[in-house]
């Protein structure tokens, strides 16, 4: 007796071969649907809607024109676009109302909670790299000597060619713009001092964001003590340049390292949670996914601010800026705050509390863990 897969599969040939081939019209076929699959070409059960119930198989036949494969694969985009966007609106609408839907079996509907955490901290993390790549010296804070030992640095080759061309760039603005001094000033103007116009040093056009100076950043004050302080200075001058020459690409590889340690944060934030309500019986899991989304929610609406904030202060600068800047901050911290009571249902007391408690907690466990970053990314070669 035959085996029944085998005869069900090649019942399922036999029916596709006897169809007779469509006749060529004008040298182009003529378009003929195949039957839609009865069986599953995975495990061979009976198919009954477009799952496979025994190993979860979707009851698609890609042996078709390429029409059909487009139009199936825009309708699955569609699909996800659709949802992703509906997640989004209710991610900065009302974040809590994500996490109740998800706790309550309703998750088709919204993007997954890991996945959309990895979304939004992609294009975050993305927008914090480039700003933080952005970020120089600026050489009008250096004296004549720290921008000797500057230009003598910069035949390290670790140092990228651009960052040099970057470096040799501004101090070369530095020295055309510095006014020249006096050798012998004249009777009159030692009497009478003439107003004369000095051009100010020009800031350097590489880079749109604020110039600092970053020399108290890599100076010791009093000598190293013992043998892991003497390491420590060793590998931050080799990190950062002697006078702050790389400080810019360590703060780039700084920026680069925290969403590794956002991520290892948030299981922690989730552990906070779950000290904080831990009378209340709540798995895991939960304070999980709450996390997620509420850290979703948190770099979304960061980077909004951010932007309203850059709009604002280009349009209508002044003390109206600020009224709106600092209601966007305070609704930011309230959306957090009903999120809390919305999610576990408590009263506005704990609620307020735990708030304040657990920011406090979350607030030391990310100064810790950019410490530890800080020294990771010292220590690495």
């Amino acid at each position: 007796m035959a085996d029944e897969p085998a005869k069900i599969i090649l019942g399922d040939t036999a029916i596709t071969g006897i169809e007779q081939p469509g006749r060529r019209r004008f040298f182009r076929r003529k378009d003929r649907q195949r039957p839609p699959l009865i069986h599953c070409e995975n495990c061979s059960a009976l198919l009954t809607g477009r799952w496979c119930s025994q190993c979860g198989q979707a009851a698609i036949d890609y042996r078709r024109s390429f029409r059909h494969v487009i139009v199936d694969a825009l309708d699955s985009f569609l699909n996800f676009e659709s949802k992703f966007f509906a997640t989004i609106g209710w991610l900065i609408a009302r974040p809590w109302h994500l996490t109740n839907q998800f706790l309550a079996g309703r998750r088709v509907r919204y993007v997954h909670p890991l996945r959309l955490y990895l979304l939004v901290s992609i294009l975050f993390f993305f927008v914090v790299n480039y700003w933080a790549k952005s970020i120089h010296a600026d050489p009008s804070k250096l004296s004549a000597d720290d921008r000797a030992d500057i230009a003598a640095e910069l035949n390290d080759p670790d140092i990228p060619p651009a960052v040099k061309a970057r470096i040799r760039g501004a101090l070369e603005a530095k020295n055309l713009t510095q006014p020249k001094a006096q050798t012998s000033p004249s009777p009159e103007t030692a009497v009478t001092p003439q107003p004369s116009v000095i051009a100010s040093p020009s800031p350097s056009v590489t880079s749109p964001s604020p110039s600092g100076d970053f020399r108290p950043l890599v100076q010791f004050d009093k000598p190293p003590s013992d043998r892991f302080e003497k390491w420590l200075e060793r590998r931050a001058k080799e990190k950062m340049g002697e006078h702050g020459s790389k400080m810019a690409l360590f703060i780039a590889t700084l920026f680069n390292n925290l969403p590794y340690m956002m991520l290892c944060c948030i299981p922690l934030f989730a552990f906070v949670l779950k000290i904080l309500y831990v009378r209340k019986r709540v798995f895991y899991i939960d304070h999980l996914v709450y996390a997620l989304h509420i850290h979703s929610f948190a770099y979304l609406a960061i980077m909004l601010i951010v932007l309203i904030t850059i709009g604002l202060n280009r349009s209508i600068p002044g003390a109206f800026a600020g009224w709106i800047i600092a209601a966007l901050w305070m609704t930011f911290a309230v959306q957090v705050l009903l999120s809390i009571r919305r999610v576990y249902r408590q009263g506005w007391f704990f609620t307020v509390f735990k708030f304040f408690l657990g920011g406090f907690a979350y607030l030391i466990v990310l100064s810790v863990a950019l410490a530890t970053t800080f020294f990771i990314t010292i220590a690495l070669p």
